[in-house]
């Protein structure tokens, strides 16, 4: 059995902030606001290291897009089990990554491995599209532009 790391007081503080948004996505540079915002200065290299061991504890998993854009962090858990494949809806307009699980991706997951031999890494999957909300804004400025014009 190997002894558990040191747990240092920045490790405590960034694990009880991801406690606070479970299933969210957030950045380095989005945590490191969180912390200048309530007065705690810990720094991004601190950040990025004590994130990297909780990747290989298991806690946080580190999804990366794109080279354009910085790594996503998530909570995952203490006792982070293996449950139904997620996937990742990114919206273009926005930039928001959506984590969703679906029953039915995952099926046309099982059919590209049977039907054409290629197996699937659902964790790194990425469906680039609109979001709701950027396609409510869009249709309400079309809406509001054909008004003006009509008149």
């Amino acid at each position: 059995m190997t002894a558990r790391k040191y747990k240092t007081k920045q490790y405590d503080e960034l694990l009880e902030y991801l406690k606070t948004i479970p299933g969210e996505h957030v950045t380095v540079f989005q945590i490191h606001e969180h912390f200048q915002k309530i007065g705690n200065s810990i720094g991004i290299t601190t950040l990025y290291r004590q994130l990297d061991r909780m990747i290989e504890e298991g806690v946080v998993k580190k999804f990366t897009v794109d080279p354009r854009t910085p790594a996503c962090y998530e909570y995952m858990g203490i006792e982070n089990e293996p449950g139904e494949p997620y996937y990742h809806l990114r919206c273009e307009s926005c930039g928001k990554l959506i984590h969703i699980q679906c029953a039915e991706i995952s099926e046309l997951e099982h059919h590209l491995l049977k039907g054409h031999g290629f197996l699937v890494d659902p964790g790194r999957t990425v469906v680039y599209g609109y979001c709701e909300e950027c396609r409510r804004k869009k249709a309400a400025e079309k809406s509001a532009s054909g008004s003006v014009q009509g008149k």
